[in-house]
């Protein structure tokens, strides 16, 4: 008599079970499966850390030239007798950074013996490309301020702190305004204006030393002491501002700044 054991097997053969254990499956070689079978899934790559970022060289130290022409010695500036004398001396001026990079030197114009002077930043494109100050659209309206008050642009005198265009008519640095004031110093002298007007807040920082801000200080008197004269001063909007913010309250401002300078001139003359 078969055992139990036996009778199991018996019954497993004829469903087709050859034995109790299933044999191993052949592992197909790699090739014949799909990628994504035939290796565990890549392990996401790590972005490479981008390298630091160098820090900015310096920009090279401007050094001016040591010649007389380049860079004219402040004997020279006090020695010129007249304006075209020191137009003459100071004209190829490379003292500070500002000079390389002009077209043309922008030195002034007007009357040399103007009552009334405007003082203003420095040149823009149009002054740059021409030689002269306030010829671009502020010029144009400062035209039209001096013609407001009774005057021609030719009675008056008009110069800038500095002589060259800063780049991208950005405001000049101190250590360029105090390049160049020297010049302007030695204009007010041989001009001997009765009154300057300041236009904006860079001749009222340079040339009065005040840095309280052209919205605080116009319409202020102010004084400037130039070659041991003592010459009122009067700061108002830069025709550029003025174009900015074309209001009523700002055209406002800048005219009654000119006509007190303009009364002041027309006082009579001390006795």
């Amino acid at each position: 008599m078969d055992s139990p054991l036996q009778a199991w097997r018996d019954t497993l053969e004829e469903l087709g079970v050859m034995g109790l254990v299933r044999e191993p499956v052949a592992t197909a070689p790699e090739a014949d499966l799909p990628p994504a079978a035939a290796r565990p899934p890549a392990r996401p790559a790590v972005a490479a850390r981008p390298a630091p970022r160098a820090a900015p060289a310096p920009a090279p130290t401007y050094v001016p030239p040591a010649d007389p022409r380049g860079c004219p010695p402040p004997g020279v500036v006090a020695a010129a007798a007249t304006l075209a004398d020191l137009e003459q001396a100071i004209q190829g001026c490379l003292a500070c950074p500002l000079g390389p990079g002009r077209l043309k030197f922008v030195f002034g114009e007007g009357d040399p013996r103007a009552r009334l002077m405007f003082v203003g930043e420095g040149p823009g494109r149009d002054e740059d490309l021409q030689g002269r100050p306030f010829v671009g659209k502020a010029g144009e309206l400062l035209d039209k301020m001096i013609g407001a008050i009774g005057l021609k642009r030719e009675e008056t005198y008009i110069a800038n702190v500095v002589k060259c265009r800063p780049p991208d008519n950005r405001t000049p640095s101190p250590e360029e305004a105090r390049a160049c004031l020297g010049y302007l110093h030695r204009q007010i002298e041989l001009i001997q204006p009765a009154v300057i007007v300041t236009l904006g807040a860079t001749p009222l920082r340079e040339l009065v030393g005040l840095s309280e801000g052209i919205t605080k200080a116009r319409g202020q008197w102010k004084r400037v002491r130039v070659g041991g004269r003592e010459i009122p001063v009067m700061p108002t909007f830069h025709p550029a501002y003025v174009l900015r913010q074309y209001t009523q309250d700002v055209r406002r401002s800048v005219w009654e700044d000119l006509k007190a300078a303009k009364e002041w001139i027309d006082r009579p003359a001390e006795s």
